[in-house]
C-alpha cells in the first residue's frame, strides 16, 4: 500500500498538508459568518429597479406616440379599411380592446386585426361558399340551399374572431387561476420579508416566468404601472379589468383596503391565500364527487352490455344448443 508521504514533495510534510486543509476551513468558514451578519441596504437597488421601470415605461410611450405619428405615411391596407369605416372610435371598440388585451393581445395593431377579420371574414366565406356551392354543385343542391348554405358559412366567419378571442380568454384564466394561489403564496413571503407591493409583485414575475408565463405577464405589468402611475388604485383596477374573474377581483379589492386602511399587507394576503387555497381544495372535491355521476352513461353504454355478454353469453349459447338438440 501506498502511503501518502511519499507522493509528496521532500520538502512538504503530511502536517503542511494538514496545515492548509484547516487554514482553507478557517477562511471558508470566516467568509461564511461574514456573508450572514453583513446588513445589506437593498433602497439604492429598488430604487434603481423603480427607475428602470419608469424609463422602460416612459420609452414605451414615447415610441407608441411616435408610432402613432408615423401612422399614416405607414398605413398597411387593413389600416386604411378600418379607418375609412370609423370601426376604432366608440365605446365598442373600447370593448373590443379590452376584451383582446383579457386575450394577452394589447397592441394596437391587434384590435384592427381583429376589426379587419370581422369585415372581411364573412364576405370571403360567404363568397367562397358560393362559388364552390353554385358553380360545382357537388351536392346537387338547388340554387336557393346553395345561397342559404352560403350565408351560413358567412355568419361562421362572421363570429370566428369572436369565438378564438373567447376561447383564448378562457385558456388564459384557467391557466392563471391555477397558479394564482401558488404566486400569492409567494407574494405573502415577499411581503413578510420586508418588500413592498410593486417590488414584492416583480419579485414574484421573474420566480413564475417559466411555470406560469401568464400570470407573470399580468403582475409585471402592475409591478410597472405601480412604479410609474400617479394613482396606485388606477394601476390595480387596470389589473382587475385586464382579468376579470372573481378570484384576481377578490385579491385586487383586498390590495385597495389594504392601499386605503393601512391594513398590514402580509396579514391580509396571508387570509386570502388562506382563502383560496381552501376554495381550489373544495373545487377539487367538487369534481370527485361529480365524477360517479358523470361516469353512469359511459358504464351503461360500454361497460354493462360486455358485462352481460359476458355473464349472460354462456347461459343463452347452452339453452339454444338445448332447445336445437331437442328438436
Amino acid at each position: 500500500m501506498i502511503e501518502i508521504s511519499t507522493l509528496l514533495p521532500d520538502w512538504m510534510k503530511s502536517e503542511d498538508i494538514l496545515a492548509v486543509i484547516a487554514g482553507i476551513a478557517s477562511f471558508a468558514s470566516f467568509l461564511m459568518i461574514w456573508n450572514a451578519l453583513l446588513v445589506k441596504d437593498t433602497l439604492p437597488d429598488r430604487i434603481k429597479g423603480l427607475e428602470k421601470r419608469r424609463t422602460k415605461l416612459r420609452d414605451d410611450l414615447v415610441n407608441e406616440s411616435r408610432q402613432r405619428s408615423q401612422l399614416i405615411s405607414k398605413e398597411t391596407f387593413m389600416h386604411r379599411i378600418v379607418k375609412k369605416l370609423q370601426l376604432m372610435k366608440g365605446e365598442r371598440a373600447k370593448h373590443i380592446s379590452t376584451n383582446l388585451a383579457q386575450a394577452g393581445w394589447r397592441s394596437k395593431d391587434a384590435l384592427v386585426t381583429y376589426l379587419f377579420a370581422r369585415i372581411s371574414l364573412p364576405i370571403v366565406f360567404g363568397s367562397l361558399g358560393l362559388l364552390y356551392l353554385v358553380g360545382t354543385n357537388p351536392f346537387e343542391w338547388s340554387t336557393p340551399v346553395s345561397v342559404l348554405v352560403s350565408g351560413l358559412a358567412a355568419l361562421v366567419g362572421y363570429a370566428l374572431p369572436r369565438i378564438m378571442v373567447k376561447n383564448q380568454v378562457s385558456k388564459r384564466y384557467a391557466a392563471m387561476r391555477k397558479t394564482l394561489p401558488d404566486a400569492l403564496d409567494l407574494l405573502v413571503i415577499c411581503t413578510e420579508a420586508g418588500l413592498n407591493l410593486d417590488s414584492g409583485l416583480d419579485r414574484v414575475c421573474r420566480e413564475i416566468s417559466n411555470s406560469a408565463p401568464e400570470l407573470a405577464d399580468e403582475f409585471g405589468l402592475t409591478s410597472i404601472e405601480l412604479g410609474f402611475l400617479p394613482d396606485r388604485k388606477e394601476a390595480l383596477m387596470n389589473l382587475a379589468q385586464r382579468v376579470d374573474f372573481p378570484a384576481m377581483t377578490t385579491l385586487v379589492n383586498t390590495l385597495l383596503q389594504t392601499e386605503k386602511y393601512g391594513t398590514p399587507l402580509a396579514v391580509a394576503l396571508r387570509v386570502l391565500s388562506a382563502e383560496m387555497r381552501n376554495e381550489r381544495l373544495m373545487k377539487a372535491e367538487e369534481k370527485a364527487a361529480r365524477l360517479p355521476a358523470i361516469m353512469t352513461v359511459p358504464m351503461i353504454v360500454f361497460i354493462l352490455p360486455a358485462l352481460f355478454i359476458v355473464i349472460i353469453g354462456p347461459a343463452v349459447l347452452k339453452a339454444i344448443d338445448a332447445f336445437s338438440g331437442g328438436g
